[in-house]
């Protein structure tokens, strides 16, 4: 005689009430349909149970004025565009296609920048 490895899965003698198991299907659906609808006509209510809290680990001083802030955003600028720059100078091929294309993005963001510490101070 050939035994079974595998044993035969318990039987279930209960029938579920098939007016209980639509019901908890349709309150399934219904939770389905509300957070698609919120999530697309409705994107705010996501963020309305919980709000994000920045960190505060790193801060800028509250009372620090904009052109000193823009000057020091230049600054940052101008020091990662010479990384980018140098980086890219060690890479060949594709990579260095796009260590040029990030040093480009940093030169526009301190054209602005400038532009800005213009408008601030005239002189």
């Amino acid at each position: 005689m050939n035994k079974k490895l595998v044993p035969d899965p318990p039987v279930d003698t209960s029938t579920p009430d098939p007016e209980t198991s639509r019901h908890d299907d349709l309150l399934k659906d219904r939770e389905a349909i509300k957070r698609a609808l919120d999530y697309y006509l409705d994107p705010a209510a996501q963020y309305t149970e919980k709000p994000r809290r920045p960190s505060t680990m790193f801060i800028v001083a509250p009372n620090m004025d904009t052109e000193s802030l823009l000057a020091h955003a230049y600054e940052s600028l101008a020091t990662a565009s010479v990384l980018a720059s140098d980086f890219a100078n060690d890479l060949i091929g594709p990579q260095r296609y796009s260590a040029l294309a990030i040093q480009q993005s940093i030169m526009l963001a301190e054209l602005a920048v400038n532009r800005a510490l213009d408008n601030v101070d005239p002189a």
